[in-house]
């Protein structure tokens, strides 16, 4: 079905939706929930804003829509893959890979800009702790699992923080390899749990 977006233009519902959620997503991504407005986002793709509110409802279900990433098959497919084999696909996902259609930085560190936003710091929990990181627990053996893996996913988002928001010199000027060592020798101390 199509609708009509101005007398003598026709807009394809499907593709303006799309349209809608990629602007969403760099304007979340860089500046920020509280600092979006639906009249820009609207504006960015050529359409009234009342548009914006007929597909997604409100401004939350917007950007929960358009900031949601699903966690990659292929990085914990395998069970019997290590975690510090894990945290290695992930560093270089998370910290390392540039992400365009975020603005440059991966969802979960530009989902960090908006954190004081109930709603917003939800959905950062619940990809992060239901996704991500119960993955890990799961992969975890002895005593305090989840906290070893929430401190793991630390590691990761604060060398994000660090690259990207605050520019930390020796992080952002460190290459991939010389980041990853140290990483997995922290990994591994973590995953092995404690020793008395």
């Amino acid at each position: 079905m199509t609708e009509t977006a101005a007398p003598g233009r026709r807009r394809d519902r499907a593709a303006t939706r799309s349209a809608l959620l990629d602007a969403a997503r760099i304007r979340f991504a860089t500046i920020g929930f509280d600092r979006t407005g639906i009249r820009d986002i609207a504006g960015d793709v050529g359409v009234d804003p009342a548009l914006v509110f007929r597909y997604f409802v409100s401004k939350e279900q917007l950007y929960a829509e358009a900031m949601y990433l699903e966690i990659p098959k292929g990085v914990a497919a395998d069970p019997h893959r290590p975690v510090v084999s894990i945290v290695d696909a992930l560093l270089r996902d998370v910290v390392f890979e540039d992400w365009p259609a975020f603005g440059g930085e991966h969802p979960l560190l530009a989902m960090l800009r908006s954190s004081g936003h109930a709603a917003v710091r939800d959905q950062l929990r619940a990809q992060l702790c239901d996704g991500y990181l119960r993955d890990m627990t799961a992969r975890l053996d002895g005593p305090d699992a989840a906290l070893r893996a929430e401190l793991i996913g630390a590691v990761l988002l604060g060398l994000g923080v660090m690259r990207a928001v605050v520019g930390a010199p020796a992080v952002s000027g460190a290459t991939f390899e010389q980041t990853r060592a140290l990483v997995a020798d922290m990994v591994r101390a973590v995953s092995a749990g404690r020793t008395r």
